[in-house]
């Protein structure tokens, strides 16, 4: 069997770059094993493999498709996930395209009846959403992952079989298929993130476990020029729609994403049918108060699922993203939550791949987004609840919810349009907690690290490395050198680490030593964001996650808390 070079697909607004199908060393004879393969190259994929080129690992990346992704697809950005981006160095493209917004705007029958504020202070370097189409998230992460030089892309390669031994082998084998035939890609570790329809995932047999609703639920883009600004809109039954519900986000080069539940009895071919899809367009512009002229880029239909696989690692084979989990797009927890599961799992498989750390590492990433997931599915069902009622009951309380909003105050709340969140990993197996050491306040171990403001275009965040960072609040010079003289006491084996000394004033210079770093903290807003007093120290993971914080620097039990850190305890 030998894959068909495929056809572009054509939209109003985005060029898809067709990728060449180039023929790999395997085909031509023996190759070694690579480090790691990724099998597809969404946001997901493609994210792990420009982590572990910062980490210095290789990576292949194996994609079915000659294009990225049609449509539209994943469209808002979260805080955490830009911060995500910021940290494997690719977040500038993204921010100079996307559409920024912290407001939502809720109707019911055409009057407003909510409105959303999401949090944003001074240490919001980046706002709540960011709205940019996934063709562009993923062209920009292609070509950051080919700059690397650490990713090799193959398109037009499709996975079609695995053979795999997770009892003692050393290695895990793709079948793969291309235009030029079949060949076989041995690597030490497979990621999995190709999709919803993963293919891996059924090769091993692995099953999904929560729920499926049966609501079904158009999405379309359509390009058009509409006076509105970038905001989240929801209609709750309109007129031409009723007792269902439309979503509005605006998205750059002037596409608009529709998205609006239809009626139980309608089929996706029904939904589809090119003259019911223009007058629902219609009607929905009408709706907003926007009938404008417009042309249509793409349209699908989808369900919304509360759904994770119950272990993340099967062996030498990870899953990642939709392929370990499928999230409802309310609250666009989708891909921000993939997001999430290419940083926890990047760091952790490059550890282990370069020998630094013991395999059982990677055992905490399933424990870890396993949870997450699963808390995610918990918040989202009550979402898709609401929004797609799965019973006569349960709409009978919407719809009830929804008439009281118009004379009271009370149950407005309920519309709050909860979004994906940074996971805090409380119950991690690699935190380290001390009763000796109790804090009140600050951020607690699994919490992810505050991106404290520390100057103009100068955030906290910015001064992470790709490594463990010890950050030591010292107030004087004699602080600074008890702090460096307890970090140079830790044997770090080979683990990535630094010193990041956080104190007021100028920040002091620290020649001959490596690995040692300092900033200012003038007004001690960072101290006060972490609740630390001067001499207290915290130790951060490389994905920005605090895994132990002591309220004096102990070489001993810095030594401990990271070797707990990388699961060696």
């Amino acid at each position: 069997m030998h894959r068909p070079v495929t056809e572009p697909r054509r939209s109003l607004y985005y060029p898809y770059r067709i990728h060449p199908f180039v023929r790999p060393p395997e085909l031509d004879g023996e190759a070694p094993a690579c480090p790691v393969a990724i099998v597809g190259a969404g946001p997901v994929g493609l994210t792990t493999a420009i982590v572990l080129a910062q980490h210095g690992i290789r990576s292949v990346v194996i994609e079915a498709e000659a294009q990225l992704s049609e449509g539209s697809r994943a469209i808002v950005l979260t805080r955490r996930s830009m911060e995500i981006l910021q940290h494997a160095g690719v977040h500038q493209r993204f921010v100079e395209i996307g559409l920024t917004w912290s407001t939502g705007r809720s109707f019911y029958r055409g009057q407003e009846v909510y409105r959303m504020q999401m949090p944003v202070d001074e240490d919001s370097r980046f706002m709540p959403g960011t709205n940019l189409h996934q063709q562009l998230i993923e062209e920009y992460l292609v070509d950051a992952a080919l700059a690397s030089g650490r990713v090799d892309i193959r398109w037009q390669t499709k996975a079609i079989g695995l053979e795999h031994n997770d009892v003692d082998g050393d290695h895990a084998t793709l079948l793969l298929d291309t235009p030029a035939g079949e060949y076989r890609l041995d690597a030490h570790w497979i990621v999995a993130a190709d999709g919803g329809r993963s293919s891996l995932r059924r090769h091993l047999g692995l099953r999904f476990e929560g729920n499926a609703y049966s609501g079904r639920f158009v999405i379309t883009d359509i390009k058009a020029d509409i006076g509105l600004p970038t905001e989240r809109l929801c209609h709750f039954d309109p007129a031409w729609n009723p007792g269902n519900n439309v979503l509005v986000h605006r998205q750059p080069n002037g596409i608009w994403r529709l998205d609006y539940r239809l009626p139980d009895d309608e089929s996706p071919e029904q939904a589809l049918e090119p003259r019911r899809l223009a007058e629902r367009i219609d009607s929905i512009l009408e709706m907003i108060g926007q009938p404008v002229p417009w042309e249509i880029d793409w349209a699908t239909v989808y369900t919304a699922n509360t759904l994770t696989l119950p272990d993340y690692r099967a062996g030498r084979v990870l899953f990642a993203g939709d392929a370990a989990h499928i999230l409802p797009i309310f609250g666009v927890r989708g891909a921000n939550t993939g997001f999430q599961d290419a940083e926890n799992l990047a760091w952790k498989l490059a550890l282990v791949e370069s020998g630094a750390a013991d395999v059982r590492l990677l055992d905490s990433y399933s424990h870890e987004r396993v949870n997450a997931a699963r808390e995610i599915c918990a918040e989202g069902g009550r979402s898709t609840r609401f929004m797609s009622p799965p019973s006569a009951g349960y709409r009978l309380l919407r719809d009830a919810t929804l008439s009281l909003v118009l004379s009271q105050d009370w149950p407005k709340d309920l519309l709050h349009w909860r979004t994906s969140r940074p996971h805090e990993y409380t119950d991690s197996p690699l935190n380290t907690t001390d009763a000796t050491d109790a804090y009140d306040g600050g951020v607690p171990p699994g919490a992810t690290l505050a991106n404290v403001r520390l100057g103009q275009d100068d955030y906290l965040l910015d001064h992470l490395g790709s490594g463990f960072v010890v950050l030591a609040f010292v107030a004087d010079d004699a602080q600074a050198r008890d702090a460096i003289d307890a970090f140079d006491a830790v044997d770090a084996d080979g683990l990535p680490l630094e010193l990041l000394l956080v104190g007021g004033g100028k920040p002091r210079t620290t020649e001959g030593r490596r690995r040692v770093r300092a900033i200012a903290d003038p007004d001690n807003r960072v101290a006060a964001r972490c609740a630390a007093t001067p001499g207290a120290a915290y130790l951060v993971r490389p994905d920005g996650h605090v895994c132990a914080r002591w309220h004096a620097l102990d070489s001993g039990k810095l030594s401990n808390a990271l070797a707990r850190a990388v699961a060696r305890h």
